[in-house]
């Protein structure tokens, strides 16, 4: 892929028109660099012309890498990355997190980065979600996007008829703790804002939990449930 083309990745619409997503810096790539994926391009500048890679590698020079980075200061390697490569398809054995049009790319990054380390997770996003390959989820993920099967648009009301024991968080549920103890299969997760329609997780028979705290404030960030959530799940 040209030089042209690779900035073009920083918008959506031409990510998903060439397919290809962009992965910046040291310690992505390293991370990348562990993986099985294939079909990666690398761009550096003359100072890692001599980094080390398994991927085709181009030098550009430092106003280009300035044009294709997404970074105020360019660390001078990025990455083009196929996206297929990065999803997953249905019928994994792991057990699946839904985000219900989550927005927040640093939230969704930080939530791929907690599944990733416990592992045995994979992230089901519903259409209206933030983009997963957003350089920004990307960045915040620490690599994790790399470890965690992703798939998308997966509709809210297509749950009940996949998953037959479904979870989600609720002030009125039960202690948190007890759901390390049972065998759901998909844990649901709101919008920022709004959180998940409650006619759809009654439809869908959802079995509520909470986390309980002293009542000071009204909620706790979307990445620090699922973060708590994840642990105690892996606790039990």
């Amino acid at each position: 892929m040209k030089v042209d083309q690779v900035k073009k990745l920083h918008q959506k619409k031409y990510r998903s028109e060439l397919g290809y997503c962009l992965v910046e810096g040291e310690h992505l790539l390293l991370e990348l660099e562990k993986t099985t994926i294939e079909g990666c391009q690398l761009f550096v500048t003359e100072s890692h012309a001599d980094w080390n890679s398994r991927f085709r590698k181009t030098v550009i020079g430092e106003r280009q890498m300035a044009q294709i980075s997404d970074t105020k200061s360019p660390q001078g390697m990025v990455a083009i990355v196929p996206m297929d490569a990065l999803l997953a398809s249905r019928g994994g054995q792991e057990r699946c997190l839904y985000l219900h049009e989550v927005q927040d790319p640093g939230n969704l990054g930080t939530i791929l980065r907690t599944l990733a380390w416990f592992g045995g997770w994979r992230c089901l996003l519903s259409p209206g979600s933030v983009d997963p390959f957003n350089p920004k989820v990307i960045r915040s993920s620490m690599g994790a996007i790399f470890h965690v099967p992703i798939e998308l648009d997966v509709e809210l009301d297509s749950l009940s008829q996949r998953f037959e024991r479904i979870a989600t968080l609720d002030m009125q549920g039960a202690p948190l703790a007890n759901a390390g103890q049972s065998s759901h299969d998909c844990f649901v997760f709101g919008n920022e804002a709004r959180g998940v329609p409650r006619e759809a997780l009654a439809a869908m028979q959802a079995t509520p939990y909470t986390i309980a705290g002293c009542g000071a404030i009204e909620s706790l960030n979307l990445a620090s449930a699922v973060n708590m959530c994840v642990y105690e799940l892996a606790r039990g």
